[in-house]
């Protein structure tokens, strides 16, 4: 059963230079080793995720991925800090905290595009 076993995220690239350049400079991430053109990085609880090149990257219009944090406003200065910059998305229900995070259904969110227009998310567990 699919259940019992870690699942991976996968950042699509266009640009791997340009992409490891956003996730280790502006996100801070470590790289854990290099792999068939791309390269891992490890995060809580042994999951991993696999920056891997391809044409395809920034083409879908949903979140690619997302850490579960436990201070999204403390994450979103954090990034912020170091040049990230968050999306806006009106019209989403929910009230918008002062850094720009939605809390709705239980989760306070805030989004953000990699440097090859993919979505990545930070969301917060909060109580209703």
């Amino acid at each position: 059963m699919l259940q019992n076993f870690p699942l991976y995220a996968y950042f699509p690239a266009k640009d791997i230079g340009r992409a490891r350049r956003f996730y280790e400079d502006k996100l801070g991430l470590q790289p854990k080793m290099e792999i068939a053109g791309g390269v891992v990085y490890g995060f809580a609880g042994g999951t991993e995720a696999f920056l891997y090149l391809t044409p395809n990257a920034g083409t879908s219009q949903a979140s690619q991925a997302f850490w579960q944090v436990d201070d999204v406003d403390a994450e979103i200065a954090e990034l912020r800090a170091r040049g990230v910059v968050f999306e806006r998305y009106d019209g989403m229900p929910g009230e918008r905290s002062p850094s720009g995070a939605i809390t709705a259904g239980g989760a306070k969110a805030a989004w953000f595009k990699d440097s090859e227009g993919n979505i990545l998310a930070i969301i917060q567990a909060v109580s209703s």
